[in-house]
C-alpha cells in the first residue's frame, strides 16, 4: 500500500511504510513483484524525487519470505519515485508507470 496524490493505492507487489513518507526520514520499501517472483538473486531500488530528480540506486535486502526491502532516505519535497531492477539489468517499472509515494513535511 502507498499514497500518491492523496489517494491510497493497494498493490500486492509494493509496500511503502510509512506512506505518505515524511521528509527528512527514511521510508521502507518492500518489493515482491515480478523480479522477486522470477527468482532474482539481487534486486535494486532505483529512486528519485519530485519527478525523478536526484536519482540513486540502492541494493535491497532479501527477506525470508522472498521479498526485498530497502530503507530509502526521503529528501524530496512532494513525492518519491521508484522502480526496480535485478543484477541482470532486468527492470520492473510497473509497465512504464513506475511507482510513487507522497512526501509529507
Amino acid at each position: 500500500m502507498f499514497v500518491i496524490k492523496g489517494k491510497q493505492i493497494l498493490d500486492d507487489r509494493v509496500d511503502v511504510c510509512p506512506s505518505p513518507a515524511f521528509k527528512g526520514r527514511d521510508v521502507l520499501i518492500r518489493y515482491k513483484g515480478l523480479l522477486a517472483k522470477k527468482g532474482a538473486d539481487r534486486v535494486f531500488c532505483h529512486y528519485g524525487y519530485d519527478g525523478w530528480k536526484n536519482v540513486n540506486t540502492m541494493e535491497m535486502r532479501r527477506e525470508p519470505d522472498g521479498s526485498f526491502v530497502a530503507s530509502i532516505p526521503v529528501n524530496g519535497q512532494s513525492e518519491i519515485n521508484f522502480c526496480f531492477k535485478d543484477s541482470a539489468n532486468n527492470w520492473d517499472n510497473n509497465n512504464h508507470w513506475n511507482w510513487s509515494s507522497d512526501i509529507r513535511s
